[in-house]
């Protein structure tokens, strides 16, 4: 049993003989270890809000302050620069603590190396710099060629330095002569692509520097341009997107009151449209007749893609799919179609093939739990009117899979499912209702499509 507090004791006889009080309940007895309590996490964590909600605008001043003035002139040291400064300034309190002489010099050379260093990088040139890319949008394995012009708006001569373009990952450095006030200088370059990729160039900045690199100061002329590399597209032949084409004016099974493609005569029903009375039939049967349609398809053509890198036996099984999906689409755009482009992260931008390859050039494949089997229910849900729908997917997927992708397109639709193995040989297969084509290279889409239209 726990000891009772004599301090609660003593508070509670004297509250037993307040007058007024004689009729009243005694209070209940409380133990000290009964009290709620503070933990102290508690106590530190409202302490560290109080904290941040009174620091937070100082600290907001001083982030402030050091990125506008301190910023721009500690920047100007490279990490070679620190390296040799903080070396200097342990050299100089080692001499200084044990009288080592060669420590004492040392740390003087290195100080002297920093003064001279700023001779390199005083001054400030003045330019006007254009950067131009003679193409914003290339294929992959098309080189992208842009150039440089430079001109000083100085009134005086400018000393040589040298300008930097960065390109994705990588920079390149061109170096400027002596120039003259108003006459230009230019570089071109070249850009080599091989894979698909948004890539960022620029912003071209002019560098000083010490020949040993202790200080470098960079000046930033333009702003960046991001080049668009898009997939390999194929052309497709008429034979192989024919069938796409003859899909226009195909009848359904959907009945209509009006449409191209005649189906039967009925009897007239108060409402009918007069134009669609067919006045022999109803002269020969006494009874008003009218003509009844089938509904036509519009061509609209949904494609697939599966951004799944698990269902894909190697990236460039992805790429490859990827290119597909680009020329199938493409296509589509070319002939003037509908289209709509779907993928696990979302829809794709059809407006146009510049959108829609542009789309394609962001995607990034990556392993995820939604397979091609949800993206083609995502298709039937979004595009529950197309005509025709590609699934492009990679070897991953299973024929199981692929039947129940196929059984998730609404019954009506022409369904192909394009697998994508780099290397392999072109096939066709059926699964049920399904057409399976196997692609293994990019040329070998437009006789597989032509295999299918047959």
């Amino acid at each position: 049993m726990p000891t009772r507090n004599p301090f609660a004791a003593a508070r509670d006889a004297v509250v037993r003989r307040l007058p007024g009080r004689s009729g009243s309940r005694p209070a209940p007895e409380t133990d000290a270890s009964s009290r709620p309590r503070l933990h102290p996490a508690s106590l530190w964590l409202e302490a560290a809000g109080l904290g941040r909600s009174y620091a937070a605008p100082t600290l907001a001043r001083a982030g402030a302050a050091y990125r506008s003035r301190l910023h721009p002139t500690l920047s100007v040291v490279s990490p070679l620069g620190w390296a040799v400064a903080l070396a200097a300034v342990l050299l100089a309190l080692a001499g200084a603590a044990w009288g080592w002489q060669e420590a004492t010099a040392a740390a003087l050379l290195a100080a002297s190396l920093f003064v001279l260093s700023i001779v390199f990088v005083l001054g400030r040139a003045s330019y006007a710099v254009d950067l131009d890319l003679a193409r914003t949008r290339v294929a992959v394995g098309e080189s992208a060629v842009g150039g440089i012009e430079v001109v000083t708006t100085s009134s005086r001569p400018v000393a040589p330095s040298l300008l930097e373009l960065p390109v994705g990952a990588a920079t390149a450095v061109f170096h400027l002569p002596r120039m003259r006030p108003g006459v230009p200088h230019e570089d071109l370059f070249t850009i080599p692509t091989e894979r698909r990729a948004v890539i960022v160039v620029g912003p071209v900045r002019s560098v000083r520097a010490d020949p040993i690199g202790l200080l470098r100061r960079q000046v930033v002329w333009t702003e960046p341009q991001d080049l668009y590399v898009h997939p390999r597209t194929a052309v497709l032949g008429t034979s192989a997107a024919g069938f796409i084409r003859d899909l226009e004016g195909m009848p359904t099974s959907e009945l209509a009151t009006s449409d191209v493609s005649f189906h039967a005569l009925r009897e007239y029903i108060p409402g009918d449209d007069r134009r669609h009375i067919h006045w022999k039939t109803t002269a020969r049967t006494g009874t008003l007749m009218v003509r009844q349609f089938e509904e036509t398809r519009r061509a609209h053509l949904a494609v697939c893609l599966s951004a799944n890198l698990a269902e894909y036996g190697t990236e460039d099984d992805f790429e490859l799919a990827v290119s597909v999906a680009g020329s199938i689409g493409r296509q589509a755009l070319a002939e003037q179609r509908e289209l709509s482009a779907l993928t696990q992260r979302g829809p794709l931008r059809t407006e146009s093939p510049r959108h829609y390859l542009d789309d394609l050039t962001r995607l990034q494949g990556a392993a995820m739990r939604p397979t091609a089997v949800d993206a083609a229910r995502s298709t039937a849900d979004s595009v529950p009117n197309a005509s025709v729908v590609f699934l492009v997917v990679g070897t991953g997927v299973t024929p199981t899979q692929l039947r129940a992708a196929a059984a998730s397109i609404p019954p009506g639709i022409r369904t192909f499912a394009v697998r994508c193995e780099a290397g392999a040989a072109p096939r066709r297969a059926g699964i049920a209702d399904l057409t399976v084509l196997t692609v293994g290279a990019l040329e070998d889409l437009g006789p597989v499509l032509r295999k299918a239209a047959a």
